[in-house]
């Protein structure tokens, strides 16, 4: 099916302009207005708005893909900072977000998501030159003179929590952006965040790197590995399922495939992607 997207970018904050909550579309309301509403939260590779006005990323190359599957004609993109984006669907000032954020449990006791569209690994942004040597989450436990940063609403506040490093020593910032200017002024000793996003900052500027070396981090006996995958309201089952059928016919192709990897993920993260079931992710 080939439909002509529009594309509208627009700002969390001016949603909330609106007074009261909105409730959730359904998804024949939605075809009969021909517009979606989409949330990102401006995060490089995951889901962005480009200094033209165009959502890129793995989540929204993907969804227009499954949108117009669906028969929706127009998106409307929204903006919202990370920690906003649950918060933004339960209010149902968006009807969807492809940020490709992680299926936890936790999230699934409050919004529903897809099944897993991406899978990644976790990293770590350092000054350039690594002065104090962090090659692993495990060392901010270890060494209580570090400091690492972490973005409002991640999911590695609750991975370094898990692994016993103080809440005094974790830089929360409420932007992904701003963890280059954090590791370089040395506000943070560090910036965790899955190993794509620290990639992407480090090829933004010459004073941060990627940690070379770096360990994956056990929790639980278990090496992290997050799936990413579209979320939704929680009284939005209808829109869930249908995004649901059209996105497994849509892994089934190399289009897939080449969105993924055309924005660094490695053809592990791909396979990777089908190794769980969301039901299984939300039991934890």
């Amino acid at each position: 099916m080939t439909l002509s997207l529009k594309i509208a970018a627009v700002s969390v904050s001016a949603l909330a302009l609106t007074a009261g909550s909105l409730a959730a579309a359904t998804l024949d309301e939605i075809r009969e207005s021909g517009t979606i509403r989409i949330a990102v939260a401006n995060e490089i590779p995951y889901g962005y708005i480009d200094p033209n006005g165009k959502a890129m990323g793995a989540g929204p190359d993907v969804a227009r893909a499954v949108v117009q599957e669906l028969g929706i004609e127009n998106i409307e993109w929204v903006t919202a900072g990370f920690s906003s984006l649950i918060p933004g669907l339960k209010a149902n000032r968006f009807d969807m977000v492809a940020a490709e954020m992680a299926i936890l449990p936790d999230r699934c006791g409050e919004i529903l998501f897809s099944e897993p569209n991406t899978s990644y690994g976790e990293g770590l942004l350092v000054a350039s030159g690594n002065p104090h040597g962090i090659t692993s989450y495990a060392d901010f436990a270890e060494n209580p003179d570090l400091t690492v940063a972490i973005m409002a609403g991640a999911d590695q506040l609750a991975m370094m929590q898990e692994l016993g490093v103080d809440d005094a020593r974790m830089v929360m910032i409420s932007a992904n952006a701003d963890a280059i200017s954090v590791v370089e002024t040395g506000r943070a000793d560090a910036y965790a965040a899955t190993s794509l996003t620290a990639g992407g900052l480090a090829d933004a500027s010459e004073g941060v790197e990627v940690a070379t070396g770096f360990v994956d981090p056990v929790i639980g006996g278990e090496e992290v590995r997050s799936w990413g995958g579209f979320a939704f309201s929680s009284d939005s089952e209808d829109l869930r399922d249908a995004v649901n059928e059209a996105l497994a016919e849509f892994k089934g192709t190399s289009e897939w495939e080449e969105i993924l990897t055309g924005y660094g993920f490695a053809d592990s993260d791909v396979a990777g992607s089908a190794e769980r079931t969301t039901a299984e992710l939300c039991e934890g």
